[in-house]
């Protein structure tokens, strides 16, 4: 049987420069979190290493500053 071959994640935030990682857009920062609240990884989201540490310490920034919850709220 042969392999499928995979196309390779391209950054978002590399191909379009009209992305910004901003801890003041919660809008942007949830698509990089689990419903659990978790940052997700960045062979998932497809980002680069640069890009995945910005987004991560801007997840970060926002919980501090209350922008953001630490964890999903319980019903």
């Amino acid at each position: 049987m042969a392999k499928a071959v995979r196309k390779r994640k391209v950054c978002p935030y590399c191909s379009n420069e009209s992305l910004v990682i901003d801890y003041k857009n919660p809008k942007l920062l949830k698509g990089h979190l689990t419903e659990g609240g978790k940052i997700v990884p960045r062979r998932i989201t497809g980002a680069c290493a640069k890009h995945q540490r910005h987004i991560a310490n801007s997840i970060k920034i926002a919980r501090t500053l209350a922008i953001m919850p630490y964890t999903a709220r319980e019903s």
